[in-house]
């Protein structure tokens, strides 16, 4: 059986950002519940950035780094995202032109709650695995902006929104897989996947959400350990405090992981409350890095997590990292794979640490007038020209880097440009 894995990864967290502590106090939240969030800043999305421009330029990097016969073999591309800008043409399609890739490439786009980065992965992984095309690479990107408005007149809406707010973000993260996993080798085989029909968390209409959060919580803890039953079923001799060194997870916010794993210990483990903290510290905690900084972005945030692992923990030796992937409605999925220190080294070159600082942060004034002038730019838009000047004091260019933004939208039909 061929290796099989992740060759690259990178992710894009946007270029403005909001003090999610200062939007707290400016909301009049709760201080002691925000605390629980364990959030520290959120990606918002500015009026010229949306999922494709935040897909390619989370994948240009990697593509870039390609010399050209190794990008002609990117014969499989995958958009995972909720956040579609149109019922029937996919994203891919966008993705595909931007980045320059060989036309001879399978494309669509895929949704499936959270889950759907994951659900993309496994099905890159697969088409290596199948080895139909020996030598193939796939890439595969999630890219998304979270939507925090309540459906208006929904009896069955009891979300509390005013803390969803904090924790929703926007960006994407590019995933590219090949038969030389050089920075995540997946253990092939070693899954355990658990779904059933429950209503949590949905978009009955493209630009809004429902939901109920007390069901999401428990549906996400029920799939926690469900899932990893199922793995360990496959897994001979799996356990859940000595087989993996990391743990990444989906973090729709820092503190419903950190309940999760204090469950998983409590029932695997019989932890207690100390040896639980330290663990969390010491093997959670490093992928939480990126995702407090950027907020949930649906099916990117599991691999954000993995990234954050990856960048933040110690690989003096390979270690393997047990990932945990959730989807509201739902799906879920436990699966693993080893890293080394190459793996770490390769991953670092992508220094999505720097990115983040660079964002501009918003203020409280800035980002109000953002909200209202959401609606610039939505699904099913017709046409548009985007006036970068609509945010006085918030640059479109971040210095140092090639970012590509919405230019227009013309009878339905997207127009892009590069910012140098």
């Amino acid at each position: 059986m061929v290796n099989v894995g992740i060759e690259a990864m990178n992710v894009f967290g946007g270029s403005a950002f909001v003090d999610v502590q200062k939007l707290a106090q400016y909301r009049g939240l709760d201080n002691a519940r925000f605390e629980n969030l364990l959030m520290k800043q959120k990606t918002v999305a500015l009026p010229w950035e949306d999922p494709v421009s935040y897909a390619v330029n989370a994948a240009m990097p990697i593509v870039e780094a390609l010399d050209p016969a190794e990008k002609d073999r990117i014969e499989l591309l995958i958009t995972c995202s909720e956040s579609g800008i149109d019922f029937g043409k996919s994203m891919s399609t966008y993705i595909h032109h931007y980045l320059g890739l060989n036309r001879h490439c399978r494309l669509f786009e895929l949704k499936q709650a959270c889950y759907s980065g994951t659900a993309g992965f496994q099905m890159a992984v697969n088409f290596i695995l199948s080895q139909t095309s020996p030598g193939a690479k796939a890439l595969v990107v999630a890219t998304d902006i979270s939507r925090f408005k309540v459906v208006e007149h929904s009896s069955a809406v009891n979300m509390e929104w005013s803390f969803s707010e904090p924790s929703s973000g926007a960006g994407a993260v590019a995933v590219l897989v090949s038969e030389t996993p050089h920075v995540y080798q997946v253990d092939v085989g070693a899954n355990g996947y658990y779904g059933y029909e429950v209503m949590d968390t949905c978009r009955p209409v493209p630009d809004s959400e429902a939901g109920d959060s007390d069901l999401s919580l428990m549906s996400y803890l029920d799939c926690n350990e469900q899932a990893f039953l199922e793995y360990q079923r496959r897994v001979e001799d799996a356990d859940y405090r000595n087989s993996f060194q990391y743990l990444s997870s989906h973090t729709p916010f820092g503190g419903m992981v950190k309940g999760a794993h204090r469950k998983m210990m409590r029932k695997f483990c019989k932890a207690a409350t100390n040896e639980i903290e330290e663990d969390f510290q010491r093997r959670v905690l490093p992928g939480l890095r990126y995702c407090q900084r950027v907020g949930n972005i649906m099916g990117a945030t599991v691999f954000m997590s993995l990234a954050s692992t990856i960048d933040h923990g110690e690989f003096g030796r390979p270690k393997r990292i047990g990932v945990f992937s959730y989807g509201s409605g739902c799906c879920s999925e436990f699966y693993s794979g080893v890293v080394t220190r190459e793996g770490q080294e390769r991953q670092r070159r992508f220094d999505i640490g720097h990115g983040l600082e660079l964002r501009h942060e918003l203020s409280m004034p800035q980002y109000e007038h953002l909200l209202t002038i959401s609606k610039m730019v939505e699904f099913g838009t017709r046409n548009v020209q985007v006036d970068r000047e609509v945010l006085p004091g918030v640059p479109a260019r971040r210095p140092g880097a090639r970012r590509l933004v919405l230019r227009e939208i013309r009878e339905f039909h997207r127009k892009y440009e590069w910012l140098e």
